[in-house]
């Protein structure tokens, strides 16, 4: 720890964002930067902890202590090497990663953890800007081939791994291009596509290689691609997301968020889009259904497109707003959270569960009919929903649900596959990351459910790991 009284005489310093009236009139990441020198001071905060919780937190196994003393030291590539040996994307959970390490800082007991996700970050760029970042090309090939499915993060990560085993990697993606949800799903104001084609750049010039627009099982049957490869891994991500079969639900008007977010990044991109069926949230009054962070995202993409208003609400309470003893540190606190999309301009509610969607004649939504509810807590620590039989209807011309998914897409690839699906349809697990189907593992939400970025990326090395060890048996 080079400065071991930095943590008391150091403030925490956030880039923050830029302002508002600028960054609502385009799709430009909203987060602003450092500068270098500031960035190494920030880093000199870190009080090299006997227990780095923010280690303990971290799912990759970040060593957060470690690069942070090389980035305070000005060893910018020594920092990125450290970074690089547990994640293999740095410059995609610098951005949009929900930093479960700076909830588990020592100082996060103060407010002012040391902050580790803008520090990562910045070690990425600085890591492409100076030319750290070359492709490893693999000196050995196995002769062993394997094909992964799905190109998102957890797909990325195994491909990544298994790519610097040596063996031969197809990745296989049923869109345009790479990325998964971190290019058709999270906004370009969060993620420029940029930072992904950068990296898809390396892996490719690696070794790697992308076929895209193939469906896998359809396209590509499931008996070509179990007999072209040693190994198969599945890394679909968990693309169902859930409805809400209430009364009116065929209006028109109605959408799943990923329709608004993937069309909008596709718009974004240039893509050849069909302009009489673009949605558009201009001059109508949005209603998101689901208080996360892709609803926070539907929020952010509303207000660029002009929306009259733009409302947001949850089934649940308000969570406290700094501090909440049931998750007290360094577990992950639920609070509540504030995007730079609320920040825009969002109405947000909570305790109200969706009765009924209204409509006109023309059988266009115009507005949804929402119960108050409240959450009782009884004796024994069950928590149920009361309906307190107030009830309002919401104006909405446009209304995105956004309440999650339930599983990975049965139809097609993993059906066909036969694979079998745990208690909650995700892809069962008979041995790690292995399904019941020989030869064929899985990787990421459609082995877990959804989850995170980093989660993902996690689980993505760790089934690159066990494809590895079943190919030299």
């Amino acid at each position: 720890m080079g400065n071991p009284k930095a943590f008391l005489t150091i403030p925490r310093k956030e880039a923050g964002y830029r302002p508002m009236l600028e960054r609502i009139a385009d799709f430009g990441e909203v987060e602003q930067t450092l500068n270098s020198e500031d960035r190494v001071l920030q880093a000199s905060r870190c009080m090299d902890c006997g227990v780095p919780f923010c280690h303990w937190n971290c799912p990759v196994g970040n060593i957060m202590p470690e690069w942070q003393d090389a980035l305070y030291k000005r060893k910018w590539q020594e920092a990125y090497k450290i970074l690089t040996g547990t994640i293999n994307f740095p410059e995609f959970t610098g951005r949009i990663c929900p930093a479960l390490c700076e909830k588990g800082c020592v100082l996060k007991i103060d407010e002012n953890p040391v902050t580790i996700r803008e520090n990562e970050a910045a070690v990425a760029e600085r890591a492409f800007i100076e030319g750290y970042v070359v492709p490893r090309v693999p000196a050995k090939r196995t002769g062993k081939k394997v094909a992964v499915i799905g190109s998102g993060p957890a797909g990325l990560a195994a491909a990544d791994m298994l790519n610097q085993k040596g063996h031969t990697v197809t990745v296989i993606e049923k869109d345009e291009a790479a990325g998964g949800l971190l290019r058709f799903g999270i906004p370009d104001f969060k993620l420029n596509k940029k930072v992904i084609d950068r990296r898809l750049n390396i892996l490719s010039a690696e070794g790697i290689e992308f076929k895209y627009g193939i469906a896998a099982g359809k396209d590509l049957t499931t008996k070509q691609l179990l007999e072209s490869y040693d190994a198969i891994c599945i890394a679909i991500g968990a693309g169902q997301p859930r409805d809400l079969p209430i009364e009116g639900r065929q209006l028109n008007g109605i959408h799943f968020a990923l329709e608004l977010l993937q069309q909008q990044n596709r718009v974004v991109a240039g893509a050849p889009l069909n302009p009489d069926k673009l949605l558009s949230a201009k001059d109508k009054h949005v209603l998101v259904i689901g208080g996360g962070d892709t609803g926070s995202d539907c929020v952010g993409t509303s207000i660029r497109h002009k929306a009259a208003k733009v409302t947001q609400i949850e089934i649940l309470d308000k969570p406290p707003t700094d501090y909440n003893a049931d998750t007290p540190w360094p577990l992950w606190p639920n609070i509540l959270r504030t995007s730079s999309s609320h920040h825009e301009g969002c109405e947000r509610r909570w305790n109200l569960a969706s009765k009924r969607f209204v409509g006109n004649d023309a059988g266009n939504v115009t507005g949804v009919e929402v119960a108050y509810v409240e959450w009782i807590k009884s004796p024994d620590g069950k928590i149920t929903m009361k309906e307190t039989g107030k009830t309002e209807l919401i104006k909405a011309d446009l209304v995105l649900l956004s309440m999650g998914f339930v599983h990975p897409v049965h139809e097609g690839l993993l059906n066909e596959l036969k694979v079998n699906y745990d208690g909650r349809g995700n892809v069962a697990a008979i041995a790690p990351f292995r399904t019941s189907v020989d030869k064929v593992f899985a990787a990421g939400d459609a082995l877990t459910g959804a989850s995170l970025v980093v989660r993902a990326i996690d689980s993505g090395r760790k089934a690159a790991a066990q494809i590895d060890r079943f190919l030299k048996i």
